[in-house]
C-alpha cells in the first residue's frame, strides 16, 4: 500500500487553545480532535506523516507554537506546520515571519473564502506573500469557486513561487453543477507554479451523498488539469466529519486514483508534497 502524507491534517486541543467557528458546528464543537484521536483512525490506513493545518484557532500565533511542540516529538509523526498569517497587515508581519523560520513551519496560509474580496487584492497583501516565497515557504490558498478568478490573480502576481490551491476550489457538488468552477479550474492549473490539494471534498457534497461517485467528476478534473505531478493530497480531518468521516475519505481518494500508474499514485501520495513543502519521511 502506498504511504501517504497527510498536507491538510486539522488538530483542536480544546484545553490550550479555543476555536470560535467551531463552537456552532455539532460535529466539531463538543470535543478536541487530537493527534492520538487521528493516529487511532488511521491506523491501518498507511499514512505515515502529516502536514498541520492551522485551523484558525482564536490565537493563531498561539496555535503555531503549541503544535510546533507537537512536532518536535516524533511519535507525533507531524512533519511541518502550515501556519496561519495576516499579510494583510505589514505591522507584526516581519517579526512573525522571522519567529516562524526557527519552527517547524513549511508554509502559510490565511483564510480567505470569510473574508472581503478585495483583501488578497491588495499590494501589501501580495508582497508580503511574495515574501513567503523568497524565504522558500509555500502559500496555500483557500478560496471558494466563486472566488478562484481571484485566486488566478493572486497567483499571477506571486509567480516565482509555489502556491497550493486548497480543497480542489470548493466547487458546489451538492449542487451538481460544475460551471463555472470547471472553467476556472482550467484556467488556474495553467499556471505552473500553482498545486492543486485533494482535499476537502466530501464536506461540499449534499447531506448524506458524500461518496466517491459524487466527489469523482471534480476530482478527475483536476488530475486532468494539474496532471499527477502537481497534486497532493488532504485528509481535512476533522472537518471531514461534517459529511463523512477520515478513514471514509481515505479508502475513497485511494479508489479514485487507482486507475493511474503506481508512480503517479505515489506522488500525488506523497512525493509531491515532500517535494513542493521541503519535507521529508
Amino acid at each position: 500500500m502506498i504511504e501517504l502524507l497527510d498536507t491538510h491534517q486539522h488538530l483542536l486541543y480544546r484545553d490550550s487553545l479555543t476555536y470560535a467557528w467551531a463552537d456552532d458546528l455539532p460535529a466539531l464543537a463538543e470535543r478536541g480532535f487530537t493527534v492520538a484521536d487521528y493516529q487511532a483512525l488511521t491506523a491501518d490506513r498507511a499514512v505515515a506523516a502529516t502536514i498541520f493545518m492551522e485551523v484558525d484557532a482564536d490565537d493563531y500565533r498561539a496555535e503555531t507554537r503549541f503544535v510546533s511542540e507537537l512536532a518536535r516529538k516524533p511519535g507525533n509523526k507531524i512533519i511541518g506546520l502550515i501556519s496561519s498569517c495576516r499579510p494583510e497587515a505589514d505591522v507584526g508581519f516581519d517579526a512573525w515571519l522571522e519567529e516562524c523560520s526557527s519552527l517547524p513551519v513549511v508554509g502559510y496560509r490565511r483564510i480567505l473564502h470569510e473574508v472581503p474580496d478585495e483583501m488578497s487584492r491588495a499590494e501589501t497583501f501580495r508582497q508580503n506573500v511574495r515574501k513567503m516565497g523568497r524565504q522558500g515557504k509555500v502559500f496555500d490558498m483557500v478560496f471558494r469557486a466563486d472566488q478562484l478568478g481571484i485566486a488566478h490573480d493572486l497567483a499571477a502576481n506571486c509567480d516565482d513561487m509555489t502556491l497550493v490551491l486548497d480543497h480542489c476550489g470548493v466547487p458546489d457538488i451538492a449542487s451538481g453543477e460544475m460551471e463555472p468552477w470547471k472553467s476556472n479550474i482550467s484556467r488556474i492549473a495553467q499556471l505552473p507554479h500553482v498545486t492543486g490539494k485533494l482535499s476537502g471534498v466530501l464536506a461540499y457534497c449534499a447531506e448524506g451523498r458524500a461518496s466517491h461517485e459524487a466527489v469523482k467528476p471534480y476530482i478527475d478534473h483536476m488530475i486532468e488539469c494539474f496532471t499527477p505531478s502537481r497534486l497532493v493530497w488532504g485528509s481535512d480531518w476533522p472537518v471531514v466529519n461534517l459529511k463523512s468521516e477520515l478513514p471514509t475519505w481515505i479508502d475513497i481518494f485511494r479508489e479514485l486514483i487507482a486507475e493511474l500508474s503506481s508512480s503517479e499514485q505515489a506522488a500525488i501520495s506523497n512525493g509531491n508534497a515532500q517535494r513542493i513543502y521541503g519535507v521529508t519521511f
